[in-house]
């Protein structure tokens, strides 16, 4: 992710907010924000990918103090244009590297932001950079979809993720690079407009062995923020680990 704004420039800011809708509905904001103020524990929080501030922004509303690394200014500015912003320290950079002259109780990672790190490297320096931000005993947490591949019919290397009267995504896959790109056709103006990115998918157990390069050890895992259990049936996870104390 080395351009200004990465894939989330500002045509793309200017309508995340409405093309993800589904997300910022309060009932999905309000379990993963329960959770991040707990494992906070009174400290402060650190967000990778803070985004338009989506789940930023109700986190420090409950008190809890919330930095951001991001590295689109288009998303950054879209968030700051909304109430509360002003109390959320932002550093602009790629969350695998970019570094905050502070440590923090909980650091986390939502809606599969870790997949936009196309490379098992880029992965891994994120999880390590993440560790190097935590306070002893403090938790990392990630929110990211299991791949798609056991269920895919044989022979097919793409699925729908959504499909709507506006909007449609395809999820693409490339088994042998363990990657997929993601299309979103939104309907805008009486056209249909395209937006594409690539991922790295990435298995929870290779997440864990990231995780304990890092100095971490998983602690949890859900199929959701509510903390139903993790199934072979489950379509996502979240997943956090500890950091040594």
């Amino acid at each position: 992710m080395d351009d200004d704004d990465g894939y989330f420039d500002e045509r793309v800011a200017a309508r995340y907010d409405e093309s993800s809708a589904e997300m910022f509905d309060p009932a999905v904001v309000a379990p993963a924000v329960d959770v991040l103020v707990e494992l906070a524990g009174g400290g402060r929080a650190l967000e990778f990918g803070i985004g338009t501030g989506r789940i930023a922004l109700p986190l420090a509303q409950r008190g809890v103090p919330v930095h951001g690394i991001e590295l689109s200014k288009a998303m950054v500015a879209r968030m700051r244009a909304k109430p509360g912003a002003e109390d959320i320290g932002v550093t602009i950079g790629d969350f695998a590297t970019a570094t905050v002259d502070a440590t923090f109780a909980v650091a986390y990672l939502v809606f599969n932001t870790i997949g936009n790190l196309t490379t098992q490297a880029a992965q891994v320096a994120c999880l390590r950079n993440a560790a190097a931000h935590l306070d002893p005993g403090g938790c990392f947490v990630i929110e990211v979809g299991v791949p798609a591949l056991q269920w895919l019919p044989p022979g097919e290397t793409a699925c729908v993720f959504h499909i709507s009267e506006t909007r449609w995504g395809i999820d693409e896959y490339d088994v042998a690079g363990q990657g997929l790109r993601s299309h979103h056709f939104e309907q805008v103006d009486g056209r249909v407009e395209h937006f594409s990115v690539p991922f790295r998918y990435v298995w929870p157990s290779e997440l864990d062995l990231m995780a304990q390069l890092a100095g971490m050890s998983l602690r949890e895992r859900w199929s959701d923020w509510t903390r139903e259990p993790f199934t072979s049936e489950s379509r996502k996870h979240v997943s956090v680990w500890e950091k040594a104390g």
